[in-house]
């Protein structure tokens, strides 16, 4: 596949990569950029049709990708997706656990214990599960680079969120615990802090949220939205050999929202 402008100097070449909630937005654009530097993908998605899809067009451009039907929140599909990827390509190097949900704002006093259970479910089971079985091929193999999707809610607090950002806090804590433990095994595990992205789930929140969304964005220095690759462009160099000495580090792609 061609190069992305972004991303000229990885070699992935006869690499395993790994993508949850990979259909779209973040997770897709990190799916398409493993490819065009020369990893094999396994996209994996809730929307199994339309990552089988997006495997096609990678296929399509002269990649190897497969796509897969998965809820993370499901620790038995979780591990079916990882054995499936190991099935087809042999072996697994690096995975981009990047499958969340966000649930409607609330006051902390008013939330839903159904939002709560089903924000857990997926945004901190879910990554807990993915890492799980990810490392237990890997601390087979001796090696591997695993990064987990956190947030800026995994860094900083914000009225309304609190069920949120406790479980993007959450996968910072398993991040750095999992990457202390798993570093003199030869696997790497970080997390990427993403501010506010131009994605499906960001389009939703500027539409239904728009006075908080306008709050957020007073924030972000750069004074834009961030795009997907930008964000997939941070995962590649955490999976790749120039961050080899990086371990349990929540690394901000968000503007400088953090920076305050």
């Amino acid at each position: 596949m061609p190069r992305d402008t972004m991303n000229p100097i990885y070699d992935f070449s006869g690499k395993v990569a790994l993508v949850t909630g990979a259909a779209m937005g973040m997770g897709l654009s990190a799916a398409r950029m493993f490819a065009a530097n020369g990893a094999a993908v396994a996209l994996a998605d809730l929307d199994g049709d339309l990552a089988e899809r997006e495997a096609k067009r990678i296929c399509d451009g002269g990649g190897q990708a497969i796509g897969i039907a998965c809820d993370v929140a499901d620790e038995d599909q979780v591990a079916a997706m990882v054995d499936r990827t190991v099935a087809a390509f042999g072996r697994l190097d690096m995975a981009y656990n990047n499958a969340g949900i966000q649930v409607p704002p609330s006051d902390a006093a008013d939330e839903p214990l159904e939002s709560f259970e089903r924000v857990t479910a997926i945004n901190q089971r879910g990554v807990w599960a993915c890492m799980k079985h990810e490392l237990r091929v890997m601390r087979d193999q001796g090696s591997g680079a695993i990064v987990n999707c956190s947030s800026l809610g995994g860094l900083v607090g914000l009225p309304g969120r609190a069920s949120y950002h406790g479980t993007k806090h959450a996968v910072l804590g398993m991040t750095k615990s999992a990457g202390v433990e798993y570093a003199p095994r030869g696997i790497r595990v970080n997390a990427v802090c993403p501010g506010t992205i131009e994605t499906p789930m960001v389009a939703d929140m500027l539409e239904g949220q728009a006075d908080a969304m306008a709050e957020i964005m007073k924030q972000q220095s750069i004074g834009r939205l961030g795009r997907a690759d930008e964000v997939a462009a941070a995962v590649m160099w955490l999976c790749s050999d120039a961050a080899s000495f990086v371990v349990g580090v929540g690394l901000p792609v968000d503007g400088g929202f953090t920076a305050h």
